[in-house]
């Protein structure tokens, strides 16, 4: 394997490599800090621009107090303040902004692997304010921008007479996601950035705001259910970087069967800390894909031009997404 030509092993092959670098990416990378966005060649954004079909744009965030209450925690609704210094003038700024309350991306400093550490083996020490190791200024410098794939996941459900169950946080298996391609015959190239819609913003949003604080305090959501195969598929198919409309991507809780309860204790047997901390493979929550999809599913054309730069914020453990899709 020579990671200087773009090839690399597969993830039965990752699984076999010694001690700490078992399952992870570390060190295959031509950029050891940039993770899975490495996938994406130059020659793949050129090819990208074949998605541009009628030159729409769509944005993907919603605005940064759209989940107020939402399914954290800890994350608020910023405040914001506008002041001025004389009559033409304004200026405005944020308090409690949390980077991540709202359409975001995950850094490569946002999990750390209870079982090997943060990625490419960087120190715990290094993770703190003021240091750029994994920083999400890594994408914001070179932003992440390819070809987007839309797997429609409730459109194919609804489509079945099944709808996604929301209420409950159902859990979204593998075969889900492939029958769904297979639906609008899609396939995936290496450093595609994959875009699951699971019709779970929209439905959250659309909730009274005790209902919210009803499912907040549930700890259940709508999500990728946690499994070794999924994992493996991710990185087999050279995903630059995964996103959903849902707060974490995977489900919440993690499905009782869930490969990653002994690996991961402190995750309670999410994945995050498989793909972020060990593959090196951003995630994209709350992003707002129901207007790309319904216009997808009208066009019958299932990718885009995505464009992708976090905030230039240097060691931040994520960032609004700032992503938007041109089709």
């Amino acid at each position: 394997m020579n990671p200087g030509e773009g090839t690399y092993p597969s993830f039965a092959d990752l699984l076999e490599r010694e001690g700490a670098l078992a399952g992870t990416s570390w060190g295959l990378f031509p950029d050891p800090t940039r993770g899975t966005p490495s996938f994406i060649t130059p020659q793949a954004v050129l090819a990208a621009r074949t998605c541009i079909r009628t030159g729409m744009a769509f944005g993907l965030d919603y605005p940064a107090d759209a989940f107020d209450p939402g399914m954290s925690l800890k994350r608020g609704a910023p405040r914001h303040t506008i002041y001025s210094s004389h009559p033409a003038h304004r200026d405005d700024f944020l308090d409690g902004y949390y980077l991540q309350g709202s359409s975001q991306v995950d850094g490569l400093r946002h999990r750390r692997a209870d079982d090997a550490g943060f990625y490419n083996g960087t120190p715990d020490e290094r993770i703190t304010e003021g240091t750029a190791d994994l920083g999400i200024q890594e994408w914001a410098d070179h932003p992440i921008v390819g070809r987007g794939v839309l797997v429609d996941l409730a459109g194919y459900r609804a489509g079945q007479g099944a709808p996604i169950d929301h209420a409950s946080g159902e859990p979204l298996g593998l075969d889900l996601i492939e029958g769904a391609m297979a639906a609008q015959s899609v396939d995936l190239r290496q450093g595609d950035i994959l875009m699951l819609h699971t019709g779970w913003c929209e439905w959250f949003l659309g909730l009274q705001p005790e209902e919210k604080q009803r499912m907040r305090d549930s700890r259940r959501a709508t999500g990728i259910a946690q499994s070794e195969e999924f994992v493996a598929w991710a990185w087999d198919h050279r995903l630059a970087l995964l996103a959903a409309d849902n707060f974490a991507v995977e489900c919440l809780p993690a499905v009782p069967a869930s490969p990653y309860r002994e690996s991961a204790p402190s995750d309670h047997g999410m994945m995050h800390q498989q793909l972020l901390a060990k593959l090196g493979m951003p995630l994209g929550e709350l992003w707002r894909l129901g207007p790309l999809a319904r216009h997808m599913r009208s066009a019958g054309q299932w990718d885009a031009f995505i464009t992708i730069k976090p905030l230039n914020i240097t060691g931040g453990t994520g960032s609004p997404a700032n992503a938007t899709a041109l089709v």
